[in-house]
């Protein structure tokens, strides 16, 4: 009973040592092997260079045996003294490095780290299956894509981080407290998603988002239209995406096969899918009909619609004498996402 007790009191003294008193320990085992080897007469291994290596190498039962002792004394200080003791705080070294190292990705899946990242894509809320899909079809188009933005994934659920590896995990306990997204880097988010089970959540989390980062471009997700028109009165600058799925029941009852076109107009796993750029500051003034014929010519993308710098809304299917500057934002359809556009070709086709 009393050797259990003393078993268990040496564990949980282990346990709980500091650092700094394992690195202490370390400093006597080193001092004490040097004296010891010093009164044995082991003046081949106290030279500070080779002391040190051997130490480590037979403490740790490596054991190269290079260097080894010579007399009576050193060898049985070598066995009964350096070796247990050296293999123990060896082994009590390599148990705190993995159960800290252990910890620290425990923390990570679990979500109670706080992440240093910027200019990344934040998703706020859990729509189990829905927010899985979600991130694959980002994971997917930052591979077709080839870019290399972070994802943050940042839940009050009680799960741990569904894409490990993939996605950087936060769990909260408020969507609106600075404390917990701040955890999440909300201010540096250069993308933030909001997509909740409840609409209120996704409003008043909207709300909070605007507030603390008014730059970032800002998609919220609402099932009741109604909301997604009241936060855009509030907030004209926050892309809201009312549900659709009622509109493609009834588009599809009327034109068959509309709510697979749509689909595939946003799925990129798809060879042709929707895409979108900003017209660069190489770019003079050209037709929308310029823009149609070249795209289509060159690139085998089609111009389905366009929003200026001063348009209020993104106008589909653009009328043909739409001039089309720098800064005005082109969407298309496309195999691939168009990287780099030759503007010049415009004239070419004009002339």
């Amino acid at each position: 009973m009393a050797l259990e007790h003393l078993k268990a009191l040496i564990v949980r003294y282990l346990t709980n040592m500091r650092w700094y008193t394992i690195v202490l320990a370390l400093v006597v085992y080193a001092l004490s092997s040097w004296l010891l080897l010093r009164v044995a007469g082991e003046q081949q291994l106290l030279a500070s260079h080779d002391f040190i290596y051997w130490l480590v190498v037979t403490g740790s039962t490596v054991g190269y045996g290079d260097y080894s002792p010579t007399t009576i004394a050193g060898k049985y200080i070598v066995s009964l003294y350096i070796i247990p003791t050296g293999l123990s705080l060896f082994a009590l070294i390599l148990g705190r490095l993995v159960a800290w190292i252990t910890r620290h990705w425990r923390k990570g899946i679990e979500g109670l780290k706080s992440l240093d990242i910027k200019d990344h894509i934040l998703i706020i809320g859990w729509n189990q299956e829905r927010t899985l899909h979600l991130l694959d079809l980002l994971l997917k188009e930052q591979t077709v894509s080839n870019t290399t933005q972070g994802i943050v994934l940042c839940v009050r659920a009680d799960i741990t981080n569904p894409k490990p590896g993939l996605v950087s995990f936060v769990k909260v306990d408020s969507f609106n407290k600075d404390s917990c997204m701040d955890r999440g880097c909300i201010v540096d988010a250069a993308v933030i998603i909001l997509d909740n089970p409840e609409d209120d959540v996704t409003m008043t989390t909207s709300l909070y988002a605007h507030q603390r980062n008014p730059d970032a471009h800002k998609i919220a997700y609402f099932k009741d239209e109604s909301l997604a028109n009241l936060l855009n009165t509030h907030c004209p600058n926050i892309e809201c995406t009312p549900s659709v799925a009622v509109e493609m029941l009834a588009k599809s009852a009327i034109d068959p096969g509309s709510s697979s076109l749509h689909y595939n107009l946003l799925n990129v796993k798809n060879s042709d899918t929707q895409y979108s750029l900003v017209v660069n500051s190489n770019s003079k003034p050209h037709s929308v009909q310029q823009l149609f014929g070249m795209l289509k010519k060159h690139y085998n993308a089609t111009l389905i619609a366009a929003r200026g710098t001063d348009d209020a809304e993104l106008i589909l299917n653009p009328p043909l004498e739409k001039i089309i500057s720098q800064g005005d934002t082109l969407y298309y359809i496309a195999k691939t996402r168009i990287t780099h556009i030759d503007w010049e070709l415009c004239d070419a086709e004009q002339r």
